[in-house]
């Protein structure tokens, strides 16, 4: 699948998506050994992320990516973050297995830069671990620093702390 192909294969999270993207980033969580406290994988909106981001709109969204036959192969969220002014957290990018290497991590880190400058957004924040080798690859390619952890950590297990400037 080309990057073109993906374009048209980008939507909002829907409340059907809510199983399937969970069962994804739990699966992505217990590859890596981080299905423990204190990651997403024990979030208690995990299992209804649609309710989750549709609540505030303005502020927040989930980005489903599909095939060309419509089969969920991931997705990247955009949640606002007190830790900084006018900042935002980019969330919870998992992909299959299948979609991996392909440039929809790459794709959707875009996807969601559009969205925060467009919400009013000056900053992009995230938080993840050293065993997601290739995600910390991917952040540093696309400009995001590394910073001291932030007072305001959501997940206390994670160890890497990044910030961008939009």
């Amino acid at each position: 699948m080309s990057i073109l192909e993906i374009n048209h294969c980008i939507r909002p999270i829907r409340e059907s998506d809510d199983s399937l993207i969970a069962e994804i980033i739990r699966t992505n969580l217990k590859e890596f050994h981080l299905n423990i406290p204190g990651t997403v994988y024990f979030d208690p909106e995990l299992d209804h992320l649609s309710k989750y981001y549709n609540m505030l709109p303005d502020k927040r969204h989930y980005f489903i990516v599909t095939d060309s036959d419509g089969q969920i192969l991931g997705g990247c969220g955009i949640a606002e973050f007190d830790g900084f002014d006018n900042c935002a957290e980019l969330q919870k990018l998992y992909l299959t297995d299948a979609a991996k290497g392909k440039g929809i991590s790459k794709y959707l880190v875009q996807i969601v830069e559009d969205y925060a400058r467009k919400a009013g957004y000056k900053k992009l924040y995230l938080e993840t671990h050293t065993n997601l080798e290739i995600a910390i690859r991917l952040y540093e390619r696309v400009g995001f620093q590394q910073i001291d952890r932030p007072e305001s950590v959501q997940h206390n297990t994670m160890n890497r702390f990044y910030l961008k400037e939009l």
